[in-house]
């Protein structure tokens, strides 16, 4: 047995024994070394019309890096002791059961690192979406643990990034990340205006949206120039969004939903963040802002809603 993370009703998180998953055939079991908290766990955590209770034990954790420590059938690509990030969804829990095609071996490089995988996997298919340019001007709505990644590969590529947050702090560590102007998020029109300066009008030839909510989907939308592309990387859980179509129309962009559900994809993503934190192109460490035990789980989704002084990103592990 082990004691997992449960999810019995809005607001709590409690510690229950649960049984240690086994594999089965093409999987294998991780021993978790910590998970990284996402926003998305927010709203399932504070309870909507739809949710039930008690959720799986270890359940809406699915940023979990560890040690292989058990194989199923069949398999024969890692092997137990091999340090892994994974794509799995159980991992706030000491143990948790992935496919041997949704994880990647850490290399010696990042031995004693914690590595939350999947978030930057989708940052770096969300890059790869974005189709970002040299000397194009690139808008990042939303500058957290994501916005602040989109931010490093979009400035390395090449193109001038206009960062807007809605924390002085954020925007600096936009500015550590390359951005070259920042624009605080709080009055729609001047940062419309703003923009417009910065651009002689022209607007943006790509926006990433990457908060989730109703306004910054609207602001961004109003930032792209003709012909250019929006990328909603924000994740849209809340119930159903708006959309300014005639602006759309008119402008002629492209809409990019940059979520992706194709199993291969998000291996390719996992890949290359990999292969970027090693090589020194994404550096976590001051991402990785706040970190807690897994019986604090609780406290850890709250900071991530309410976000205390220089927070970032939370992880939980386990000791």
């Amino acid at each position: 047995m082990m004691r997992a993370a449960v999810l019995v009703g809005p607001g709590r998180f409690e510690m229950q024994d649960a049984p240690v998953p086994q594999p089965g055939p093409g999987e294998v079991r991780v021993r978790l070394e910590g998970c990284g908290v996402c926003a998305s766990n927010i709203e399932p955590w504070e309870g909507q019309p739809w949710s039930t209770y008690p959720g799986a034990p270890g359940g809406m954790g699915h940023e979990g890096w560890g040690v292989v420590d058990a194989l199923g059938a069949d398999v024969g690509e890692v092997a137990i002791g091999q340090r892994v990030t994974m794509l799995s969804g159980n991992s706030f829990a000491p143990y948790d059961v992935a496919r041997v095609d949704q994880l990647v071996a850490l290399p010696d490089a990042l031995d004693g690192q914690a590595f939350p995988g999947e978030p930057l996997a989708c940052a770096m298919n969300i890059f790869r979406r974005a189709d970002v340019l040299p000397g194009q001007t690139v808008a990042i709505v939303g500058i957290g643990f994501l916005g602040a990644v989109l931010t490093r590969l979009a400035s390395d590529a090449g193109a001038r990034v206009i960062a807007i947050s809605r924390r002085e702090e954020s925007l600096a560590l936009a500015r550590a990340n390359g951005a070259a102007e920042t624009i605080a998020m709080a009055d729609h029109w001047a940062i419309i205006e703003r923009v417009k300066a910065l651009t002689g009008d022209a607007l943006c030839e790509r926006v990433i949206e990457a908060v989730g909510k109703q306004w910054p989907l609207d602001l961004a939308s109003a930032i792209v120039g003709f012909g250019g592309r929006l990328v909603v990387a924000g994740y849209h859980q809340d119930g159903p969004r708006q959309v300014n179509m005639q602006d759309w129309n008119w402008k002629g962009i492209d809409v990019i939903n940059a979520h992706e559900r194709d199993p291969r994809v998000n291996l390719r993503g996992l890949n290359e963040a990999v292969a970027a934190v090693a090589g020194g192109r994404v550096d976590l460490s001051a991402l990785l802002t706040h970190r807690f035990d897994l019986t604090e789980l609780n406290e850890a989704v709250a900071a991530t809603r309410d976000k205390p002084a220089g927070f970032v990103k939370a992880v939980v592990t386990f000791g």
